[in-house]
């Protein structure tokens, strides 16, 4: 008898694929969505941004590789749930850009095990701590949920 290779991907469940195609969607809105607040910040949350949006590249990317031809691409637009014409504008939309991919890797994980699972919580717990810091910068309270990515 023989083991599994340790590199060996574990098989993801149809509804698995369906929520980390979610999550890929949230992905694109929020790469998307940090183009947008960007010219509105300056030093270090400039900054911030830019580290953001680099990690959602990041995991979009994972993602795609991981669903294939079945991953769904990004639109050349996304409509924002708030306009932004400044820097408070732009400190709650990326708060919100957050906590939505933080909602979508949250519903993955009931669905998916091994390395797709860590993939789901990784996004999860990521975006959950760029939302509190949005929210702090935003003046927000309070900046941290009980239960990040829970619906209401």
């Amino acid at each position: 008898m023989t083991s599994p290779s340790p590199s060996a991907q574990p098989q993801l469940s149809t509804d698995g694929r369906a929520r980390l195609a979610t999550a890929l969607e949230l992905e694109h809105q929020a790469i998307y969505g940090y183009g947008t607040l960007g010219p509105y910040l300056t030093g270090s949350q400039r900054t911030a941004a830019h580290t953001a949006e680099t990690a959602h590249r990041a995991r979009r990317d994972r993602i795609e590789a991981l669903l294939g031809d079945a991953a769904p691409t990004a639109a050349a637009a996304y409509a924002l749930p708030q306009p932004v014409t400044g820097k408070a504008g732009a400190l709650t939309l990326a708060a919100l850009l957050e906590d939505g991919v933080t909602t979508a890797y949250r519903a993955a994980l009931a669905s998916t095990e091994d390395a797709h699972r860590k993939l789901a919580l990784d996004g999860m717990i990521d975006a959950a701590s760029r939302a509190a810091a949005w929210k702090r910068a935003a003046g927000k309270s309070p900046s941290t949920a009980p239960f990040p990515g829970r619906p209401a």
